[in-house]
């Protein structure tokens, strides 16, 4: 008698209950489901859904194939894989393919995929181990403000990156920014009266993106561009008011700068001041003064570079950019300097 081994292999972020039907099918027409232990959560999940799972315990892939091999010559098998993918398990399983005269049937089967996002709980996961007693020191005793000079940095090697225009950069420094976010929510979940953690976090952003997308989660009708930003900042005007002490909102051009971080780029803040100005009816072409003094002629030039739909920091970031290339060579011009 000659049996299949089948590999089931799926994600263990995903409950059993959302294994296929094919899956759960082989599970309970097999002879015997075998995994490495009982820790395995794949395993452990199919266990407690009542499916009876046999522990082989640790052992070397050739050793493994062949006692898969062997059990499955006898009936249906079925290896429940582990956490870590079974590493070099295939390969072992191929050579006694080989090997063998009348080999068994072997089949991989997917019992679950990862749903997008997925890989956001293993960073949870791993940065919850730094944190915790056992992990790193140096993660341990890191607090909100000693960490903010690492946010800011890698916000701005994050937007470097997207100007290089490389996608791996890109991907890199994004996921450095993104480190920042959850290592921040980490430090949150202990403190002593006010904790949040990461979903909070989320939950937070959701609800924020729901509530000024009311064009797309509601009866909203904003239905172009500029019609979107009218209707983000009248919605964020009626949250300020709500905040404000005694129900008042601010008013007047100090309501302009409500929000804007002091640290921001003084041509990135007064871009936004100027987007805001815009939107409530000023005219763009009535602020600064090109011939007044510097602060005038300096508010007039992004005044000038929003009314081009440009924005001025980029501008200036490439005539930089510009300035530092090597005259010669048109390579940027460190060397020697």
């Amino acid at each position: 008698m000659t049996g299949r081994l089948t590999l089931l292999v799926g994600s263990p972020r995903i409950a059993p209950g959302l294994f296929t039907r094919t899956a759960w099918q082989t599970l309970d027409a097999a002879d015997a489901v075998l995994a490495r232990d009982a820790s395995e959560p794949l395993a452990d999940a199919v266990s407690e859904a009542g499916v009876p799972v046999a522990h082989l315990g640790e052992l070397s892939p050739p050793a493994l194939s062949r006692t898969l091999m062997d059990r499955a010559a006898e009936g249906d098998v079925v290896w429940v894989s582990s956490a870590d993918g079974d590493p070099g398990l295939t390969d072992a399983i191929a050579s006694e393919v080989s090997r063998l005269g009348t080999p068994p049937e072997v089949e991989v089967l997917v019992a679950s995929w990862d749903v997008p996002g997925s890989r956001l709980l293993d960073l949870v996961a791993v940065m919850d181990r730094l944190r915790s007693p056992g992990g790193c020191p140096w993660d341990a005793e890191q607090t909100h403000e000693s960490l903010v000079k690492y946010l800011i940095e890698e916000s701005h090697e994050a937007a470097e990156a997207i100007e290089s225009g490389d996608r791996d950069h890109i991907r890199e420094e994004l996921g450095d920014v993104l480190l920042q976010v959850v290592f921040q929510a980490r430090v949150a979940q202990e403190h002593a009266t006010e904790p949040f953690d990461v979903d909070d976090v989320a939950g937070a952003i959701i609800e924020k993106l729901v509530r000024r997308h009311p064009h797309v989660f509601a009866d909203g009708d904003a239905s172009t561009p500029a019609e979107v930003e009218r209707a983000w900042e009248q919605i964020k005007a009626a949250e300020r008011a709500v905040k404000a002490p005694h129900g008042g909102g601010e008013a007047g051009h100090q309501g302009l700068l409500h929000g804007i971080p002091r640290s921001l780029p003084s041509l990135l803040a007064a871009d936004k001041v100027l987007a805001r100005w815009e939107r409530t009816g000023g005219d763009l072409t009535a602020v600064g003064d090109a011939h007044g003094d510097l602060a005038a002629r300096l508010l007039a030039l992004v005044a000038e570079a929003r009314s081009a739909g440009v924005s001025a920091e980029e501008v200036l970031r490439q005539a930089l950019r510009d300035l530092g290339q090597d005259p010669q060579t048109g390579s940027n011009g460190r060397s020697g300097r």
